[in-house]
């Protein structure tokens, strides 16, 4: 249920009304906007009189959600969410690029791609040091060395860092982490969202691999609900019946998502098409559909890289990239 309060309405009066709903046994999400103040009521509403409640004064309307996640809903939020790392900013309106290697292989190689991608105009940096790979012979990750090396790439160029969790017994390890990431295979992994939730960093939530817009949501709720409310969502591609790429990118979430939730939303065009060559038109059509930023694989020499090589792109080939990148959100902006 969500509660809409008059322009005007004093600070008194607000906090007496939430004081009466928090005595119902409801949590309040206070979302005040420059117009209007929302009120989103979560927990057992089935006993609020809705009539009672439109009734009062101060109150312009009262609508249900019907809905299941609330917290990341656009009807208690209608305003643009912006997750600050440091002095990046993502969402209502900032675009942000976020690039480097599906795997961080050494110290040497981490900070050449680091410095090429910031140069291009990126501004967080991505790297793998814990890898889930198909196979248990395929390269999973330097672990804890890579997370170095990560850090080591940060004070090199000044770029923020996102990489992935896989397990909550690593959490202890990634308190140095500007941006965790949860992977496809993770984002229903419902004890290590819960754990994400409790601490005070921004998340990146990817979509899985044959989730619907709603579970993926869902996912998002854990999180939020448990009380870290930065969050950003990522589009990877879905599986579906096409053998000519890894994944099929699924545009169309973007506007969607944007319409479901005020939760920032970035694609990564490496994972969904698996081929490099896909990645830059890819990149484009997402950036003019309204995303709020891409996440995409760069590596100095991808022909011998560990991981994912086929589908990243050469440094200067993301910088052309970066290019157009820049003027089609001239365009759209």
């Amino acid at each position: 249920m969500i509660v809409v309060l008059k322009h005007g309405v004093t600070e008194e009066k607000k906090a007496q009304l939430i004081a009466w709903l928090q005595a119902l046994g409801l949590k309040i999400h206070i979302s005040d906007g420059e117009f209007q103040t929302v009120l989103g009521l979560i927990g057992d509403t089935s006993n609020v009189d809705m009539d009672l409640v439109e009734s009062l004064e101060i109150v312009d309307s009262v609508k249900r959600v019907t809905e299941p996640f609330k917290c990341c809903n656009r009807k208690f939020h209608p305003e643009d969410m912006v997750v600050e790392i440091g002095e990046v900013r993502i969402g209502g309106g900032n675009f942000v690029m976020i690039a480097g290697p599906c795997s961080v292989e050494s110290e040497e190689q981490i900070v050449e791609v680091a410095k090429a991608v910031k140069a291009a105009g990126a501004q967080l940096l991505r790297g793998g040091a814990f890898k889930p790979r198909t196979s248990p012979y395929d390269f999973a990750g330097l672990k804890a060395t890579g997370l170095e090396y990560l850090r080591i790439a940060r004070e090199e160029t000044g770029l923020p860092i996102v990489t992935e969790l896989m397990n909550i017994n690593d959490l202890p390890l990634f308190e140095d982490v500007d941006v965790i990431q949860v992977g496809a295979r993770n984002m229903q992994n419902f004890d290590l969202l819960r754990e994400l939730g409790r601490i005070d960093r921004p998340i990146l939530l990817k979509r899985g691999l044959a989730n619907t817009l709603k579970e993926l949501l869902m996912s998002a709720e854990y999180i939020m609900a448990s009380g870290n409310e930065r969050v950003i969502l990522c589009e990877r591609g879905i599986r579906t019946f096409s053998d000519y790429t890894r994944n099929t990118l699924d545009l169309a979430a973007v506007p969607m998502l944007h319409q479901l939730t005020h939760l920032p939303v970035i694609v990564d065009p490496s994972h969904a098409t698996g081929i490099a060559k896909l990645v830059p038109p890819m990149a484009m059509a997402a950036t003019a559909g309204g995303a709020d930023g891409l996440i995409i694989e760069v590596h100095n020499d991808p022909i011998h890289a560990l991981c994912d090589g086929a589908q990243s792109l050469r440094p200067e080939d993301f910088s052309a990239l970066a290019e157009k990148i820049r003027a089609i959100r001239g365009i759209v902006q």
